[in-house]
C-alpha cells in the first residue's frame, strides 16, 4: 500500500495528477476542490509567516532559543538580530512575492475552459515546483532595489487592492445570505422541519444582533465621551431594522417570494460584528472621573487581566483567516459568481435543501474516477471548469494584499506589532465603519433592484 501511495503523491507533486490522501477510508474528493484546498494552504502558510514576522514575541523567542542567533544573522547579511527579516517592510516584500505568484497564474489561466489543456494541468498539479516558485517569489522581494520608493508605492497599491478584496468579501456575504435562505426555503414544501430550522436560525441571529447592540450600548458608550460610538451604533442598528422590515414588506415579497428574515439576520450579525470591531479599533478616549483620568468605551475585561486582550486578538486573527479563506474559496465558483448578480428566481426549481448547502450537490455524476489504494479522486472538470481559474487567482492576488494591509494595520504600520492588531487606529475604524454601510447598501440593492429595473430581472 505504501508504494502506490508514494507513486501517487510523487505524481501529484511533480506531475499533473490531482492530490489526495493515502487513506482509502477518506471520502472521495473532487479535483476542483482539492486544487483550491492546496492553493488555500499555500496562502495560509505565507499568511502565518507574515504574522510571525510582525510578532516581537516570536522574535525574542528566536533570540533566546536559537544558538548563535546574532552570528547567523550577520553571516546571512540580514542586519543586526535579523532586522531585515522582521517588521512591516519584510511583510510588504513577502506579500509582494505572493501577489506576483498569484498574478502570474491569473494571467496564465485566462480563458481556460476545461482541465485537459497544458495550462489547466499546471494549475491542477505540479505542486512541488509551484511551492518552490512561491518561495522564490517571496525571497526575491528582499532583493528589490530602492526600498523606500518600493514601500511607498506598494503601500498605496495594497490599500487599493485590499479595499477591492474587502468589497468582494461583502458581496460574498450577501450572496451567502440569499443562497442560504433560498436553499432552506426550497425544502419547506416537502418537510415542515425546514421551516422550523429557518425560524430557529433566524431567531438566534436576531438575538445575537440585539444582544450585540445592548452590549455595545452598555460598554462602548459613555455620558461624557464616545460621541461617535453613540451616533454610529444608533445609525447601524436603525439601518439593520430598516432592511429587515424591507425584506418582508409586501412589494418585496411580491417580486421575491423567498425573501425573508434569514438574510437580514445574517447581515445584521455581520454589521454588528464590524461595528464592534470598529469601536475596538478606535483610539481610546479618557474622561476625568473623581480627579482621575479613566479610559472609557473599551472592552470591559481589558482592565481586569491582560490575558483577555490576547484572547480578543486571537479571536480577531481567527476571524481574519476565516473570512479570507471563505471569500477566496467560495466567491470564485461559477455559481457563486453568478449569484453576486441580483436575479429574481435565480435558483432552479429543483434546488435540494441541504444543511451543508455551501458545498456542491453530491448527486452529480462524473465520467471518471481515479480508484487506487488511497483516496478516490473525481475528475469533475473534463467537459468544463467548475470555477473560473483566472478569477480564482485574481481573488487570491487581492487577498495577498489584503493580508499585507491588515497585518501591518493599514496606514499605521511604523510601530505596529501583531499583538496590537486590535489597538487604536482611525484608518481601521473608518474602513470597518464604511464596510458596514457598503454591506447594507449591497443587500438593500438586491431587494429594490427588481423594482427599479423590472425588465432586467424578469424570470
Amino acid at each position: 500500500m505504501c508504494t502506490p501511495c508514494c507513486i501517487t503523491q510523487l505524481a501529484c507533486c511533480c506531475g499533473s495528477a490531482a492530490c489526495s490522501c493515502c487513506c482509502s477510508c477518506c471520502p472521495k474528493i473532487k479535483q476542483s476542490t482539492g486544487t483550491r484546498i492546496m492553493y488555500a494552504l499555500y496562502f495560509l502558510l505565507v499568511t502565518v509567516v507574515c504574522v510571525i514576522m510582525m510578532s516581537p514575541t516570536v522574535e525574542q523567542k528566536m533570540k533566546d532559543n536559537i544558538p548563535f542567533y546574532s552570528e547567523l544573522c550577520t553571516k546571512m547579511n540580514a542586519g543586526e538580530n535579523c532586522k531585515t527579516l522582521v517588521g512591516y517592510s519584510a511583510v510588504y516584500k513577502v506579500c509582494f512575492g505572493m501577489a506576483c505568484f498569484f498574478l502570474f497564474f491569473c494571467i496564465l489561466t485566462i480563458r481556460v475552459n476545461n482541465s485537459t489543456g497544458w495550462r489547466a494541468a499546471i494549475h491542477n498539479g505540479f505542486w512541488l515546483p509551484k511551492f518552490i516558485m512561491l518561495a522564490a517569489c517571496c525571497a526575491g522581494g528582499f532583493f528589490i532595489p530602492g526600498e523606500e520608493i518600493f514601500l511607498g508605492v506598494w503601500r498605496y497599491v495594497g490599500a487599493a487592492c485590499g479595499s477591492i478584496f474587502l468589497l468582494i468579501q461583502l458581496m460574498t456575504l450577501v450572496e451567502f445570505a440569499h443562497r442560504w435562505n433560498t436553499n432552506w426555503s426550497s425544502g419547506v414544501k416537502y418537510n415542515r422541519l425546514w421551516y422550523a430550522a429557518l425560524a430557529l436560525v433566524t431567531l438566534v441571529l436576531f438575538s445575537v444582533a440585539v444582544g450585540a447592540v445592548a452590549f455595545m450600548g452598555r460598554y462602548y458608550t459613555h455620558p461624557e465621551a464616545c460621541l461617535l460610538n453613540k451616533i454610529f451604533l444608533g445609525i447601524n442598528a436603525s439601518l439593520c431594522l430598516i432592511v429587515s422590515m424591507l425584506a418582508i414588506s409586501p412589494f418585496i415579497q411580491k417580486l421575491q417570494p423567498t425573501s425573508g428574515l434569514l438574510q437580514p439576520g445574517v447581515i445584521s450579525v455581520y454589521v454588528m460584528y464590524l461595528t464592534f470591531s470598529a469601536f475596538s479599533s478606535k483610539p481610546k478616549e479618557t474622561v476625568e472621573i473623581d480627579g482621575v483620568n479613566t479610559t472609557v468605551c473599551v472592552f470591559p475585561f481589558n482592565s481586569v487581566m491582560e490575558s483577555d486582550t490576547k484572547i480578543v486578538t486571537a479571536v480577531g486573527t481567527i476571524i481574519l483567516f476565516g473570512c479570507i479563506l471563505y471569500s477566496c474559496l467560495t466567491s470564485t465558483t461559477r455559481r457563486s459568481s453568478a449569484a453576486l448578480r441580483v436575479c429574481r428566481n435565480s435558483e432552479p426549481e429543483t434546488e435540494r435543501a441541504r444543511c451543508c448547502f455551501c458545498f456542491g450537490d453530491d448527486t452529480d455524476d462524473y465520467d471518471e474516477e481515479n480508484v487506487g489504494s488511497g483516496q478516490n479522486v473525481v475528475y469533475d472538470e473534463r467537459e468544463g471548469t467548475i470555477y473560473g481559474y483566472a478569477y480564482f487567482h485574481f481573488v487570491f492576488f487581492l487577498g495577498s494584499l489584503y493580508v499585507m494591509m491588515t497585518v501591518t494595520n493599514w496606514f499605521h504600520y511604523d510601530d505596529h506589532k501583531i499583538e496590537k492588531l486590535l489597538d487604536g487606529s482611525w484608518s481601521v475604524f473608518w474602513l470597518k465603519m464604511v464596510s458596514c454601510w457598503v454591506c447594507l447598501f449591497l443587500y438593500m440593492m438586491t431587494l429594490i433592484a427588481p423594482i427599479i429595473c423590472p425588465k432586467r430581472f424578469e424570470a
